[in-house]
């Protein structure tokens, strides 16, 4: 029976991710296809197609998994509605998870959102006068920030990293 938590299908759909993935390294996105995946796995049409609408449907699931993940690492914060402003944690994950985080912002327009919105330091930074586009900047700012470091593979530390932000940023981080 191939329901979703079928041990064999699982394999199977960790097989596809995993050759898109590798794929998505050497290739856009639009110029991957179906029986590529497949040639690499060893499996047929059918089962890709048994999980996923199409090539943009298993790169909307991969994205999903990797945000969940990301989500995680601030669990507690989203649970409680604080802010820890520590933005090492995430950096830390990313060094580890380079080919995943590469992935993550080359699937497509995907932007790292920064979790939570920290009214307290707005007000005292910003005096919550055209917060949506500090918050726009600083998003943006990390996003290039983290794309740059992750093309040059992860070289610098996180501490480095957060250190860079901080010089950009000032002390509003």
């Amino acid at each position: 029976m191939n329901t979703a938590n079928n041990k064999r299908r699982k394999e199977s759909v960790s097989k596809i991710e995993k050759a898109f993935i590798e794929l998505l390294q050497i290739k856009e996105l639009d110029n991957i296809s179906v029986s590529e995946i497949c040639k690499i796995t060893g499996l047929n049409r059918s089962t890709f197609y048994s999980n996923f609408i199409d090539i943009y449907d298993l790169a909307d699931k991969v994205c999903k998994h990797l945000e969940e993940e990301f989500l995680s690492l601030y669990a507690n914060e989203i649970k409680t509605k604080t802010r820890c402003n520590d933005f090492t944690r995430l950096f830390y994950h990313i060094k580890e998870n380079q080919l995943f985080y590469k992935t993550y912002f080359k699937i497509g327009n995907i932007n790292m959102n920064v979790i939570g919105l920290d009214t307290e330091m707005a007000q005292k930074h910003f005096d919550m006068k055209h917060i949506g586009y500090h918050i726009e900047f600083f998003k943006n700012g990390l996003n290039a920030v983290l794309k740059m470091w992750l093309a040059n593979d992860c070289k610098e530390s996180p501490e480095e990293i957060a250190d860079i932000l901080k010089s950009e940023y000032g002390r509003k981080f």
